[in-house]
């Protein structure tokens, strides 16, 4: 009897041992890139960076260093006027073997105060735009109006793009805002293109987009997602997580050594990564937001 006493207290013990601690996990470890893993983000670099650009040079591919950057580009439209609707551009990169849509961002004094403005919210997404997705899934308020102004032309423009180019990949790219819009692209295009369709995204400076169930929709759906922060960038902390914002996975971290790691999983708080090195925007260095990224600034 008294053996069967003894169990059972250390059964309940272990259940209350358990009980305690019911977020205990196995942390990923957080790992460095090769050269050759960094290099490979140069060409999605450029290529956001040349979304700065006016519509009229990047239609005919005359941009400059960040058009050079990339010569074999072939352009199918491109548009926006930088004020209402951020620029963007679509065209298929032979080297990559990928449709590209790339958006342009904004200045990073007045996004901070965007994304501090209690105007903007988390709200469901528009229906006609992300049909099917459950009510649950919010994103930033002006985010969506803005990704809202240019989705129906950068679809259309993707669409005649995999049509021209027999094209089955589409790659999307953007810094800052534009790193939130083609955020929203992974998940609005897939909604509205073939099934065959493969997706990339490579986002710079993202910040907060969603909610919780927005980052665990992404990180169900968006196979592929890399969002780059550069060493002390604020951006990428802002909406705050108080609010209700939560980042996908897929966060790679730009070190004070120049280092680039690979942090995992959701807002890691290692300060490794930029969550944990940046714990409020006065800790953060707003210059580091527009790079260098791997030698590249953004910008035009």
């Amino acid at each position: 009897m008294a053996t069967v006493i003894s169990l059972g207290v250390a059964l309940l013990s272990v259940l209350l041992l358990v009980q305690a601690v019911p977020t205990l996990q196995v942390r990923q470890a957080i790992t460095p890139l090769s050269t050759s893993q960094i290099s490979a983000f140069k060409p999605f670099t450029f290529f956001a960076s040349a979304a700065y650009c006016d519509p009229s040079t990047t239609i005919d591919w005359s941009c400059g260093s960040n058009c050079d950057a990339n010569t074999g580009f072939i352009p199918v439209a491109s548009g926006g006027d930088g004020t209402d609707v951020q620029f963007w551009f679509v065209g298929f990169d032979p080297s990559q073997s990928s449709v590209i849509v790339a958006h342009q961002g904004t200045d990073p004094s007045s996004f901070i105060a965007d994304l501090t403005d209690a105007d903007f919210f988390l709200e469901t997404l528009n229906t006609t735009l992300f049909p099917g997705i459950s009510s649950s899934v919010e994103a930033h308020s002006g985010f969506q109006k803005s990704h809202a102004a240019s989705a129906p032309d950068i679809l259309s423009a993707v669409e005649s793009a995999l049509t021209q180019h027999k094209a089955t990949h589409v790659t999307l790219v953007g810094h800052s805002l534009g790193a939130a819009l083609a955020l929203l692209d992974s998940v609005f295009l897939p909604l509205h293109l073939p099934a065959s369709t493969t997706f990339k995204t490579v986002g710079y400076g993202l910040p907060r987009v969603g909610n919780q169930a927005f980052a665990d929709y992404v990180d169900a759906h968006v196979t592929s997602l890399n969002h780059i922060n550069n060493k002390e960038d604020p951006i990428p902390i802002l909406p705050g997580m108080f609010l209700g914002y939560h980042h996908p996975s897929g966060e790679v971290h730009i070190m004070d050594s120049n280092a680039w790691v690979s942090c995992p999983g959701q807002d890691n708080p290692s300060t490794e990564c930029e969550v944990g090195d940046v714990s409020n925007i006065f800790d953060g260095t707003e210059s580091d937001h527009d790079g260098p990224y791997d030698g590249v600034e953004m910008g035009c």
